[in-house]
């Protein structure tokens, strides 16, 4: 399930098997939240980008077209003709995210679709059903992602409850996968490890977490969401210690590619963030040497790819220029083709970093392009 092939300080390489591939670790999830990279890319292009892992969303999948229609269809492998593993989140960041109002029971939470307005309640045997539904090889436990800043009094108790509903969750899993229509019984479960900015309540989460039995993978949850990145490196750095050895650790919505080079540093085996694709849709494109706006008017009369030496479809076709009027244009094709470099760019950062640490050489690396990556061109 998951082999731990070598440690550098406490930099990991690693493998990890599911039901629909085994991933080279440290690896960065591919975000395609309702079932589709925003940009225009098809599984296909994933494939062809060498994409691992593909990452969706409970809650936006629920809301529309309906987890039970994805069900009907074959699960989510089937509806999005993606064969490879695939991680749904359990819908908490979305629910205490995107809801307007809601209301948080030991049950679970009452809210209303951000779509159009209905009731809809969701609890961990809910988030374990919708999943399940889904079909994907990792399941995510329902937590409350705490707003920041948040009083320590309020995020004991809700890191409290997350662990109550953890247990539900292990629980509510094993049914399902014991059930004769289930989609994927071979679908793992992560813990998702809370406690805001607290070092003492992340620390206790862990070490709660690690008594259990029934999770397959531990996720640290509840930051990059306003917090300094400092302040972030340094929750990692308290509560990584206590995580388990012998599980892959995943960092929730992170990030910059500085980020993911600090966080493989600081013991972390998966990423994810829509940022690659998100910026792409903007116009800011990821290179070597840092990122670029494509918009600028120095790129009108530029011929160069994106980035020379790139191998990804839209440096080996197209022209900076091209693609900076195409955004002028406002033509459907700028956002593809941005998105096309960004994911290529992320997937191979990983690759890198793997190459690095398999040759023993990942703190020189780290040297080179922690700092570099995250300048601006």
């Amino acid at each position: 399930m998951f082999e731990l092939k070598k440690v550098n300080n406490r930099a990991r390489r690693g493998e990890f098997t599911c039901p629909h591939g085994t991933v080279q670790t440290p690896v960065f999830m591919n975000v395609g939240t309702q079932g589709a990279i925003k940009g225009a890319l098809s599984a296909e292009d994933l494939v062809n980008l060498e994409c691992q892992i593909e990452l969706s969303n409970t809650y936006h999948l629920h809301v529309r077209p309906g987890d039970e229609v994805v069900k009907q269809m074959g699960g989510l492998h089937k509806f999005m003709h993606w064969n490879g593993p695939i991680l749904t989140d359990s819908g908490g960041f979305q629910v205490f995210s995107l809801a307007k109002l809601k209301d948080i029971k030991e049950e679970g939470v009452t809210f209303h679709s951000h779509v159009d307005g209905r009731k809809i309640f969701m609890g961990p045997e809910e988030s374990m059903t919708i999943q399940a539904n889904l079909g994907s090889d990792i399941a995510m436990a329902f937590d409350e992602c705490v707003a920041n800043p948040s009083t320590h009094e309020y995020v004991e108790k809700s890191v409290q409850r997350t662990q109550r509903w953890l247990e539900r969750c292990i629980a509510k899993r094993r049914e399902l996968m014991a059930a004769p229509d289930c989609v994927n019984p071979g679908q793992m479960l992560f813990a998702i490890n809370q406690g805001g900015i607290y070092s003492d309540l992340r620390i206790w989460h862990a070490k709660e977490i690690a008594k259990l039995e029934g999770y397959d993978g531990v996720a640290i949850g509840g930051l990059a969401v306003g917090e300094s990145t400092q302040t972030m490196y340094d929750v990692i750095d308290a509560v990584e210690p206590y995580l388990p050895q012998d599980k892959p650790r995943y960092l929730m919505g992170v990030g910059t590619p500085s980020n993911i080079i600090e966080g493989v540093a600081r013991g972390i085996d998966f990423f994810d963030c829509v940022m690659p694709a998100r910026n792409a849709r903007h116009g800011k494109l990821f290179t070597w040497s840092g990122s670029i706006n494509i918009k600028n008017e120095k790129y009108k009369l530029d011929d160069r790819p994106i980035e020379p030496g790139c191998g990804c479809p839209t440096c080996r076709n197209h022209s900076r220029a091209y693609l900076r009027h195409l955004f002028k244009a406002e033509e459907m094709l700028a956002m593809r083709l941005a998105v096309t470099h960004n994911l290529w760019f992320y997937n191979h950062l990983m690759t890198e970093i793997r190459n690095a640490l398999d040759e023993d050489r990942f703190d020189e690396f780290r040297a080179e392009f922690s700092e570099k990556l995250s300048q601006r061109l």
